[in-house]
């Protein structure tokens, strides 16, 4: 799938996506502002401002008014916030692209922030909060994150606190959206069916006269980890989550291909390693799995688990056995085992390019992120080009013992961490 990228006078990237045989079409727009960008006074703050773009402009100026328009196209609308990313999307059919871009540009441009709008927003935002609380399976890997990076941007929860949430005003905004929301900080995606030059003349005319100004860095990532640590939240719940983990590498490393390849081995599938040892084999859990994330300056290799809370310290054993085989090349790799995971890899990626808000996520992320764009089949390239030796030789490299990192969610006390501490063997 090929794609056409031009960048606008003031630094917006424009990137299209042409994809055969749809009749959608996916506009994006992703910004390089996230969590990690924030300071303690107004943590939650990219999250907040994506839910606030939805709720009116000077041009549509409610937020019934925003829906009924999207909704009168038979379209559909969303926003996500990560700790290095928010987006923005419309999804229609392909006759209602330019509306769609029109009204992205009106909201990143011209939202109103009113204030009765933000206090109801805000009624919202901690109802989400609240969700994520009474979700474990959802909130491990926050505390995951947490116990990786600390008390740092990094590790703070990207919804915020309550405290902040609650006090956050109008100003707020626009001050956040001075310090990051530059044109030559954002990326604008079309993917689906589409006429090009007519796109590229949309997107002149709604985002072309944005100004250029120099956003905010973020703070670096500092690891010092020398021995295993524990986190423990406590939590009245009838099964255990825990996400076992060590630190690897930041996204821009060639690793990350055997890591995720690594990923699927252990963790990725019901065929996986895990899944047999955790699940089918012992009964210690509903869901296992495994995976591989990056950072522009960091990574982790995790694996998740919710299990039976008076069997938690087996389930610890067995993942960590399953680590250890690695780390001494106890079990290698077959050939059938190491096939399935790249086909698995591989099925996955064509399925969700099946998709044009997909498309147009993967293009985005990586012209935000990474900075250079890879193809669907120049990913899978990479990914077919992994050797077996490779993925071993990463995994003997990042399961060590002084890197290892426990989450746990459960009816368990503080005075509980050196028990699970003690667990931390590889």
């Amino acid at each position: 799938m090929q794609f056409q990228r031009t960048v606008l006078a003031n630094g917006l990237r424009l990137i299209l996506v042409p994809m055969e045989g749809v009749k959608s079409v996916t506009a994006l727009v992703m910004v390089g502002a996230g969590s990690r960008y924030e300071r303690r006074d107004n943590n939650g703050i990219s999250h907040f401002l994506e839910h606030m773009a939805f709720k009116g402009t000077k041009k549509r100026p409610t937020a019934r008014i925003i829906a009924d328009l999207i909704d009168g196209i038979g379209g559909e609308f969303n926003a996500f916030t990560s700790k290095e990313t928010t987006g923005y999307y419309i999804k229609s059919s392909a006759n209602h692209v330019n509306l769609t871009i029109d009204v992205l540009s009106d909201m990143l441009q011209n939202s109103l922030f009113d204030k009765k709008e933000i206090d109801k927003e805000r009624g919202v935002i901690l109802e989400e909060i609240n969700l994520y609380e009474d979700t474990p399976v959802r909130k491990i890997g926050d505390i995951y994150e947490q116990l990786l990076y600390d008390d740092t941007p990094m590790g703070w929860d990207v919804a915020g606190t309550k405290e902040v949430i609650n006090k956050i005003t109008r100003g707020d905004f626009v001050a956040y959206m001075k310090s990051l929301y530059s044109p030559h900080n954002m990326s604008v995606v079309v993917a689906g069916s589409f006429d090009s030059k007519t796109i590229e003349e949309t997107v002149q005319k709604a985002f072309g006269r944005m100004r250029r100004f120099d956003t905010l860095t973020p703070e670096k990532v500092v690891e010092k980890q020398k021995k295993p640590e524990v986190l423990i939240k406590h939590k009245e719940t009838e099964q255990s989550h825990i996400a076992l983990g060590v630190r690897t590498f930041p996204i821009h490393d060639k690793r990350r291909y055997p890591l995720s390849l690594l990923a699927t081995i252990l963790g990725g599938g019901m065929s996986s390693r895990l899944f047999h040892e955790v699940r089918e084999k012992r009964g210690l859990a509903y869901y296992v799995r495994s995976s591989s994330d990056q950072y522009d300056d960091s990574g982790t290799f995790v694996s998740t688990s919710g299990v039976d809370a008076k069997r938690i310290d087996e389930a610890i054993k067995v993942i960590l056995d399953e680590y250890h085989k690695f780390k001494v090349k106890k079990e290698r790799i077959t050939k059938e085992e190491f096939t399935k995971a790249k086909e698995y890899t591989r099925g996955h990626l064509v399925l969700e390019f099946e998709d044009s808000r997909s498309v147009a996520g993967f293009y985005s992320s990586q012209e935000i992120l990474e900075k250079k764009i890879d193809t669907l089949d120049e990913v899978i390239q990479k990914i077919l080009a992994v050797t077996v030796e490779e993925v071993e030789e990463v995994a003997a490299e990042i399961f060590k013992k002084e890197t290892l990192n426990l989450a746990v969610i459960g009816n368990f006390k503080e005075g509980a961490r050196q028990r699970f501490e003690d667990l931390l063997e590889l």
